[in-house]
């Protein structure tokens, strides 16, 4: 059910726009630029007049004379060039805040044409340590995710590991260069299979040797070799394991743990195709798809590499085919950084060229770098990149120093403390993060971030359990919620704000866009902080209005849940505080 305000108006506009023979695709309103002034404004007026050639204030006039006859207007006017401003009855408003409140969805409807949307975010690389340049991809995936399943999309979220190439090759290559063989190799855990990486890849940048065993290596791997391939198994599952671990921690899920290995034998079908459609070609002993470079310089697709092993963008052309083929993929988004730019571009050209997914829509979103203080990417002290435990870690120390100590308030030991704990640091980070446009980078402000006011996670959450804290007091004395009716202009102002939730969801979900719900959740928080001090609740003056004000807080509360949920962020029931034991 959709419970937009909007859309009262706008089927309104349109029958209006048909009886003056005007074009209703102008037949719409979005929330007033002047709050003061009006709740709502239509702009059709002046998009009417340039075709018609007519005065648009005229046009205005005769719109706002037809909407006055409407009973859902308190006020119409037309200001300037031909604004068409509305003002809601406050009845009309509260009614509406009552449905929303009554609907499990809180009046948010889903799409028209629900679809199969992959998601590919994450990509971290198989024997390496997970480090701060993943955080984003985990965090907005996440959320997209769930913001896509909530519209009623079916959504498939891929881990997509990087576990195939090169790097594979190098680091059993350093292994058999340090130990002599592999019969080792089970007994490293991730840290010391980083190490390896670590070696390896300075190695084969210093010698030639080295770096043509380890593409020799990497060919006999994805060739079927048994004892690469046990080790390979090995190395694999010990960094699954400490990725997920890592996931686990940020509450970032996937559905499919596929890794660039699963497409092994769709990358054998995509050569076939290509083969069979004349688009490949012969280069200095490689096998490649020469790409259109009518605006810029675009560098082939290596299919096959000079040694037998398959490319890196070949596999990814693969992984688009199973993506279809398999799971029926009518849509498939990445998330990356700008530096895969290029790589997006040549597949999904060579994808076309393939013909290998016909009208499904391939999508490459780019987000910015999380920044120290220099505005550089966040590093260490000694100015190694950060891995990402370390930086959960460090937040939740930070968020530990605002609490109170395990049994310094009843109820709450050591579990539950650290509970509190790992619920309040990753809303710090994934907020700061989903805060700012996903194409933009930030500044990871430690000292800021976990913060119980200003633009945080954990401002969020407190209001939250605030309201939370006021519903159980009502319970506690049995007063219950009652219809909604709207007298102060602060009770007004949070109706109309959690009215523009479906439209807040919709945006999200169209743009692929975070950041859309963030602001609005935040916006909303302020929102009703203006109200509860402004509006009694408990000790509003007739029982009526305490029944309504709490119907109110609870609406409230349900939304700041639910935007919180899509982004990926828990909301505790309770928050606490070290100099105030809430």
């Amino acid at each position: 059910m959709n419970l937009l305000l909007e859309n009262k108006i706008n089927q309104a506009l349109s029958k209006i726009f048909k009886q003056l023979d005007l074009d209703d695709k102008f037949a719409f309103v979005k929330v007033s630029d002047r709050p003061d002034l009006s709740d709502f404004q239509c702009n059709g007026a002046l998009a009417l007049a340039k075709i018609a050639h007519k005065n648009p204030r005229e046009i205005g006039t005769m719109i706002a004379a037809e909407l006055q006859k409407c009973d859902f207007c308190e006020s119409i006017s037309v200001d300037g060039p031909g604004f068409i401003n509305l003002k809601l009855k406050n009845e009309v408003i509260a009614q509406n805040a009552d449905k929303m409140a009554d609907d499990e969805r809180l009046g948010c409807g889903v799409v028209e044409n629900p679809h199969k949307v992959v998601l590919d975010y994450g990509g971290p690389n198989v024997a390496k340590t997970m480090h701060v340049g993943h955080l984003r991809s985990g965090v907005i995936g996440e959320s997209v995710r769930r913001i896509e399943k909530f519209v009623g999309n079916d959504v498939i979220g891929d881990v997509h590991l990087g576990d195939w190439g090169t790097p594979m090759g190098q680091i059993l290559s350093e292994i058999i260069h340090q130990d002599g063989n592999l019969d080792k190799v089970t007994s490293y855990d991730i840290a010391q299979i980083t190490d390896f990486y670590k070696r390896a890849n300075i190695r084969c940048k210093e010698d030639e040797a080295a770096r043509e065993n380890a593409r020799i290596i990497t060919a006999k791997l994805q060739d079927g070799n048994p004892e690469y391939r046990k080790a390979w198994e090995y190395l694999r599952s010990e960094s699954v394991k400490a990725v997920k671990e890592n996931y686990a921690q940020l509450d970032v899920n996937f559905d499919l743990w596929w890794g660039e290995s699963d497409a092994h034998q769709a990358c054998q079908e995509i050569v076939k195709i290509a083969r069979e459609k004349g688009i490949s070609e012969k280069d200095e002993g490689a096998e490649i798809i020469r790409l259109e470079e009518s605006n810029k310089p675009k560098p082939p697709i290596i299919m096959v590499k000079s040694d037998g092993a398959f490319g890196y963008q070949l596999t990814d052309i693969a992984t688009i085919k199973m993506r279809v083929d398999d799971l029926n993929a009518q849509e498939i988004v990445y998330f990356t950084d700008s530096r895969q730019t290029l790589h997006f571009e040549q597949i999904f050209e060579a994808t076309q060229k393939l013909g290998i997914a016909p009208d499904v829509k391939l999508q490459h979103i780019v987000f910015g770098t999380v920044n120290g203080a220099d505005g550089k990417p966040f590093k260490t002290r000694d100015g190694g990149v950060m891995d990402l435990k370390t930086l959960i870690d460090m937040s939740k120390e930070k968020v530990r120093q605002s609490l109170p100590k395990p049994n310094e308030v009843e109820g709450y030991g050591e579990a539950e403390i650290e509970k509190l704990t790992q619920q309040i640091a990753i809303a710090a980070i994934k907020f700061q993060d989903l805060k700012n446009t996903i194409a933009s980078g930030y500044v990871f402000e430690l000292d800021d971030f976990a913060k119980f006011e200003g633009k945080t996670g954990p401002y969020i959450q407190y209001a939250i359990a605030r309201i939370n804290s006021m519903l159980r007091k009502a319970q506690a004395n049995g007063t219950k919620c009652g219809a909604i009716v709207l007298q102060a202009p602060e009770e007004r102002t949070l109706a109309l704000k959690l009215a523009q939730v479906h439209n807040v969801v919709m945006r999200a979900h169209t743009d692929k866009e975070p950041s859309i719900i963030a602001e609005y959740t935040h916006n909303l928080a302020q929102t009703f902080s203006t109200f509860y001090n402004a509006c009694p609740v408990m000790n509003a003056e007739t029982p009526q209005l305490v029944g309504s004000r709490l119907k109110l807080s609870k609406l409230t509360r349900d939304v700041l849940k639910l935007m919180l949920y899509l982004l990926g962020i828990e909301a505790p029931e309770v928050m606490l505080k070290a100099e105030n034991k809430d």
